[in-house]
Formats: C-alpha cells, structure tokens, sequence
C-alpha cells in the first residue's frame, strides 16, 4: 500500500508519499482499499499539531473516507469482504488502504457513490446534532448558517430546510451565496459587501433568527449574536476563522439566549445509541434526496498538498474529494 505519512506534525509540506506493508486486520478490525477520502479542517490542523486529537506518530492523516473491504478481522460479523463502507475514524484515510474499527463503518446506502461516502459523514452529522440535537430546531422556526458554503455550511442548509426551517445563508461571495440558495436557502447575506446585522434585521423583521449555526468564529460571531433572537441559541460549532471570539456575557442575558457547544466526536462516543439512530436517519434522507454532499471537486490523492492548498484559499465550495 501507499499512503501519506505524518512524521513530523509541523505541517503540510512535511507529508510524503511513501510505500508501507499492507497491515492485516486484527480482531474488531476491517482493511478498507480506499476509494476516496475527504479533506476537512481537521486535517489541517492535525498536521500542524494543533488538533486536540495528537496521534502517535508516525501516522496517516485524513479523517474520512469511503472505499470496498478488503478483509475482516476476528469477531466481525456485520461486515463482509467486497461491502462498500464509509468511515471516520481520525487518520488512515490519506491513502491507499487503511485499517478501520469496524464498529464504525457505516455500510453506504444503495446508490451512494464512494465520494458521497467520503464527504457524508462528519458534516451532516455535526449539522444534525447541532441543530436537532442541541439547539432543538422545530418546524417554521428562522436559522442563520454561518460560513453556510463550506462542509458543514452546505449540510446545516440541507438539514435545516429537510426539518422545516427557515433558512437565511451567509457566504463571503456572490457564487457561494448562489450556491447556497440552489440548495435550498431561502435568503442569503453576502457578508464581505453587507451589513450582516443590517441584513439579518430586514430579512427577519426585526426579529432575529432562532438559532445560529457557526463554524466560523472571528470576527463575525459578536454581530451574529447580538441579532439573535429572544430565547435563541446559538451553536458553537468551530473557528475555521482562526480566532476564538470572545462575548460580553451581558449579551446572552439580554436577549435570553443561550450559548450552545457543539462537539458531535464526543457526542457520538458518549451516546452511541442516540449517535446510531442519528445516521440511520441522515441515511434514509440521502436515500430520499432530501440531503445530498455538496463536492466542490475531485483531486487524485498524489495531489494531496495541492488540496490542502486550495482549501486554504478560502474558495472551496462543499468538500474537497481525494480519489485513488
């Protein structure tokens, strides 16, 4: 096998592509021939040591990925040689084959290509979670998406829109506001050009949106808060700004609103039977066309730092697909 390895976590150009054994799967294990993985701001961060995740080094990064199982190891059942699987395990995607957890494989619906797989899983889950779980978004209720063209932007839109809510996009272009609408947005703020709270005002009546979706972080959440609504919430998702903002506290006082942390890994490992019902649900809505990946474009894994690159651009749109 090949594969990207991380011997030295001071950042991308550090990755070189490099021959290793194929592993064998041990007990509880699956080898996964990797047909495409995803990139995800994870795996930026990872690769610089800034991920609250630090791996054993030497590793493979990519978080996500999708391909056909090779071999089974001891003890699993569910899965056989020849099924096509998505998963998340952390690393081991950025590569020709991987060794996965069988428990968290996910057999990929009927229909679903391998780079839907790829790119399926940690957006629409953290967008479920945030905004069914944890900010218990109802039906005719208003949401703001931050960031609303990357990853998690395109799913919390899809995933908003499938629940019944109203949904305004924010994006720092006109394309990516456009994007955002195709899917299904029912306003959008182009905020480098704009007045956010301007817009967030007129769009809502004064009012505010219920629940605001952020990714994003910087300098943009104070403003976002402060338009929230009464007894709104607001869903801490990340920082792919870089900055952690900081709130004046009299703000959620003002407005009754509360501040919600969003951190579905921990979700999922905590409440595994409530993280298992969550996917066999997203499954059904891909599966019904009510959610579907939103691929920015296909790159060959060789061009990995190429990727890294251009998601460090600020233009990606949806996710980024490496391919084998």
């Amino acid at each position: 096998m090949q594969a990207w390895l991380c011997e030295n976590p001071i950042g991308v150009d550090a990755l070189t592509w490099k021959e290793l054994p194929t592993p064998v799967p041990q007990a509880g294990q699956v080898l996964i021939n990797i047909k495409a993985a995803s990139l995800n701001f994870p795996d930026l961060l990872i690769v610089q040591n800034k991920y609250q995740m630090k791996p054993t080094l030497p590793f493979v990064p990519g978080s996500e990925y999708a391909g056909v199982i090779e071999a089974v190891g001891e003890g699993v059942t569910h899965l056989k040689p020849g099924q096509s699987v998505a998963c998340l395990s952390g690393t081991g995607g950025f590569g020709t084959h991987t060794l996965a957890p069988a428990a968290l494989c996910l057999p990929l619906p009927a229909g679903c290509s391998h780079e839907d797989g790829a790119a399926f899983i940690m957006t629409y889950a953290t967008s479920h979670h945030a905004l069914m779980d944890r900010a218990q978004l109802k039906p005719g209720e208003t949401v703001l998406v931050l960031g609303a063209a990357g990853g998690v932007g395109t799913a919390a839109i899809q995933i908003a829109k499938a629940a019944g809510a109203r949904v305004i996009a924010a994006a720092s272009t006109d394309e990516k506001c456009a994007l955002c609408m195709r899917l299904g947005a029912d306003a959008s703020i182009n905020y480098t050009r704009q007045s956010l709270r301007d817009e967030i005002k007129k769009l809502t009546d004064a009012k505010g949106p219920d629940v605001v979706y952020d990714p994003v972080g910087g300098d943009f959440t104070e403003q976002a808060f402060r338009s929230i609504a009464w007894r709104g919430r607001y869903l801490v998702v990340g920082f792919a700004s870089g900055p952690i903002p900081s709130l004046p506290l009299n703000l959620p006082l003002l407005k009754g609103a509360s501040i919600v942390g969003v951190f579905w890994g921990d979700f999922a490992k905590r409440e595994p039977a409530a993280n298992a019902a969550m996917m066999r649900e997203l499954a059904a809505w891909y599966g019904q066309g009510k959610i579907k990946p939103v691929i920015d474009r296909c790159m060959p894994m060789a061009e990995l730092k190429a990727a890294y690159a251009h998601m460090g651009s600020r233009s990606v749109m949806g996710k980024l697909v490496m391919v084998n």
